[in-house]
């Protein structure tokens, strides 16, 4: 009997044991996460009430760096650049044609992650963070600007044990400050941020 005990409980710790492995296994984010943002675009809508700010297009490059407490929940650390390209800009009654002013965007958020088990999972995002605009002849004065955002949105995120892929929208808003240049940042502004990204799991 004591040995029908035994092996009773011996397979019922292994039937336990079992679910609990397969869980761990799934597939997912690890505990850390690196994006890779090879390509994006960032594009800035003009001030309400004011054409003479202009909307804006830019080319978008960075990283990030996610901690995850579990499946579901984490935190990020953002960093991007987002590079001036050439393009007619439109200022009121006026035209302004060359390159956009060179964007950093830097931001932490907080990460949700859909409660599925699937390779591909999605999530929503916010946070908050700055954005710091550099002189372009024409358009700022010759020093950087530096200004409070927000930022929310989500994505999808396909995870292939140590590697994956990523594709993300944040809808931005940018405080205005009085002392900004009048091209950007007296009035509040919107823009719209898309990228792919390539995903490298630590910890998984």
């Amino acid at each position: 009997m004591k040995r029908f005990i035994a092996v009773l409980l011996t397979v019922a710790a292994v039937g336990a044991a079992t679910p609990a492995f397969a869980q761990d296994a799934a597939p997912g984010p690890g505990r850390v996460v690196i994006t890779l943002i090879p390509g994006g675009a960032t594009f800035f809508t003009e001030a309400e009430d004011n054409p003479n700010t202009g909307s804006f297009g830019n080319y978008d490059l960075g990283g990030a760096l996610a901690v995850n407490f579990n499946r579901y929940l984490g935190v990020e650390g953002e960093i991007s650049g987002a590079i001036g390209v050439s393009q007619t800009i439109e200022l009121g009654s006026s035209t302004f044609d060359g390159r956009s002013p060179n964007l950093l965007n830097y931001s932490g958020n907080l990460v949700l992650s859909a409660p599925n088990r699937s390779a591909v999972v999605p999530y929503v995002t916010g946070g908050v963070g700055g954005l710091t605009l550099f002189d372009r002849t024409g358009l700022t004065s010759h020093d950087a600007e530096t200004f409070l955002t927000g930022n929310v949105g989500g994505g999808l995120a396909w995870h292939a044990g140590r590697w994956g892929l990523r594709g993300d929208y944040r809808f931005i808003a940018v405080q205005s400050q009085d002392d900004a240049p009048a091209f950007f940042g007296r009035e509040e502004r919107y823009g719209h941020r898309v990228y792919a990204g390539v995903l490298v799991n630590i910890g998984q």
